[in-house]
């Protein structure tokens, strides 16, 4: 197995000096197009950000994280229902994709396309890293960058010659995430254990001190992910949804 996928890791600080031209990008994410699809329809769309004022344009509905105020590409990367929907038209027919399922089949290309071009960009020695806030603020995406209706930004993926080592993230275990034949559930003992290792990490220790809560569980669905927030960015992205024409 190759090294880089057991020690793969987000990048999220770039060479300032070293710019990421658009022909690499380009060679990158045509390689990229191979990635599996939903018939060969390739339901996708990506929006190449290089300008230092695109990218600060974009940094707000980022809520302004580092990576995409020092990265030297932002790629969005979008569902396009655009594009088949006048494809249809253009040749006497109707597209029948504007609906939860053309919706997920659209997520899944977008996901595998940008995910093949992470993997060859940072085989190629780039870093990369996602950001999942796209959906969070698709409106404002959507509004700087142009989109017409059935064009969804889905992930934003930063790029840029790495100026950092971060250290590799921990993943649970395994025998977390396989099942054999059929999903085993577990007992409150055993699921425990699943994530002992990643609740006794001293940075993850620290995290629960800091915010007052007795485990890393309460971080995750009080302070990181609560409800009140995925409630209020879903009733958002649905909306949005809706006012491009997409039925769910």
């Amino acid at each position: 197995m190759t090294p880089y996928f057991t020690t793969r890791r987000s990048i999220r600080v770039y060479d300032a000096e070293r710019p990421v031209t658009t022909e690499l990008l380009h060679s990158l994410l045509a390689a990229a197009t191979q990635a599996p699809n939903t018939g060969n329809m390739q339901l996708y769309s990506v929006i190449i950000t290089t300008t230092p004022a695109g990218l600060e344009a974009l940094a707000p509905a980022h809520f302004g994280q580092p990576a995409i105020r020092n990265a030297r590409a932002a790629l969005t990367f979008c569902l396009d229902l655009n594009r088949y929907a006048a494809w249809c038209r253009e040749n006497g027919t109707e597209q029948g994709l504007d609906n939860l399922q053309g919706f997920t089949w659209g997520i899944i290309d977008v996901s595998v396309f940008a995910q093949q071009f992470c993997t060859l960009a940072e085989l190629e020695g780039l870093g990369t890293c996602y950001l999942g806030t796209t959906t969070y603020n698709a409106p404002m995406i959507a509004e700087q960058l142009n989109l017409p209706n059935g064009v969804v930004p889905i992930v934003t993926v930063t790029v840029g010659w790495p100026a950092e080592n971060p250290p590799v993230q921990p993943r649970l275990p395994l025998e977390a995430i396989v099942h054999n034949e059929r999903y085993t559930s577990r007992t409150d003992a055993a699921q425990a254990a699943l994530y002992a290792a990643e609740e006794a990490l001293p940075e993850n220790r620290r995290f629960v001190e800091e915010n007052g809560k007795q485990n890393l569980a309460q971080v995750f669905a009080e302070v990181r992910y609560p409800r009140s927030q995925t409630d209020h960015f879903s009733r958002l992205f649905k909306e949005f949804l809706a006012s491009t024409g997409i039925k769910l």
